[in-house]
């Protein structure tokens, strides 16, 4: 199974809420428009950003729906789901329902309750989710800031080579730089590693990366495009510049609360998702102000993404 790299900026979008806290799937075309226009080149949806952890399975396969509509006959944009991690039975029975709404690929993480012990029981639950939809481009999401499951990514590739035909590659949203690049260069090259750390994007560029995914991407992409264009110009001293202005965007969503403020984000550039479920804590309306304030001291208005038109009419 021939499995393409995917490059460019993958946003991992927030999943829209109504204020009583039910799904807003029809803001979803907006969305995908707005991701379209500034030039981000898929959509990795129900994960962290997406509150994927939060939501039932119905309400998975809901989103799933949406954004497979809006993306059908779009050949250019990647769409791919986080099934999730704690029960592999629902996981298969939504990877199932992934590939039948037309998604592009799948994506699954460490179940995080009872935790895989070594890298080979890992291994094991994805081969086991990954065969329900052999079809279909498989990935494996670390992040173990939030699972908990720190094994080695290079010690993954390792268990799975030449056992899983439909296994892509791995998001990686870690700072592990030795073992993103041993991975890298694992099997000259064979999987695709998408970089998920916003923060660090200059680094993982560095290194090799060709593609990354991320949630200020929903509403910074202008931002990280100059960055990696001025990476690819050989003008570091620019591009240093504009991951520091990433930085201090990021150091905005540790100041306000966390994960939630990203819909505030999305809030000041015009597209309103609503807030995050419990357990996450959203800032209250004077909190809104000087985070508003903050930004327009960040200049944010001169790099965040734009609304196109016909959105805005």
């Amino acid at each position: 199974m021939s499995l393409p790299h995917l490059e460019g900026l993958i946003a991992a979008p927030f999943t829209p809420m109504h204020a009583d806290g039910s799904l807003h799937t029809a803001l979803i075309p907006a969305y995908y428009a707005l991701l379209k226009s500034n030039g981000v080149k898929g959509a990795f949806i129900c994960g962290s950003t997406g509150e994927g952890v939060s939501l039932t399975a119905k309400e998975k396969m809901a989103v799933i729906t949406a954004w497979g509509n809006v993306a059908a006959d779009d050949a250019d944009f990647t769409v791919m789901p986080l099934l999730g991690g704690t029960s592999l039975t629902d996981c298969k029975e939504l990877a199932l329902f992934a590939r039948d709404a037309g998604m592009d690929a799948v994506s699954f993480t460490a179940p995080f309750y009872f935790k895989p012990a070594s890298v080979q029981a890992l291994a094991d639950c994805c081969i086991e989710v990954a065969a329900a939809v052999p079809d279909l481009p498989f990935y494996y999401y670390h992040i173990p800031v939030l699972t908990g499951v720190q094994h080695t990514m290079y010690d993954l590739l390792q268990a799975l080579h030449g056992r899983l035909p439909n296994f892509a590659g791995i998001k990686y949203t870690h700072e592990d730089f030795m073992d993103f690049l041993s991975c890298l260069h694992f099997a000259n090259g064979q999987y695709d590693m998408l970089w998920g750390r916003d923060e660090n994007m200059l680094a993982a560029l560095a290194l090799g990366a060709k593609g990354a995914v991320g949630s200020t991407f929903n509403y910074a992409t202008p931002l990280y495009l100059q960055l990696i264009a001025a990476f690819e110009a050989g003008d570091l001293e620019k591009a240093r510049v504009l991951q520091q202005q990433s930085i201090d965007m990021i150091r905005l969503l540790g100041k306000y609360g966390g994960i939630a403020t990203g819909k505030a984000f999305m809030q000041l550039i015009g597209l309103d998702c609503g807030q995050f479920r419990l357990p996450v804590q959203n800032m209250s309306a004077a909190q809104f102000e000087a985070f508003a304030q903050d930004n327009a001291a960040q200049q944010f208005a001169t790099y965040c993404s734009q609304l196109p038109q016909a959105t805005l009419a």
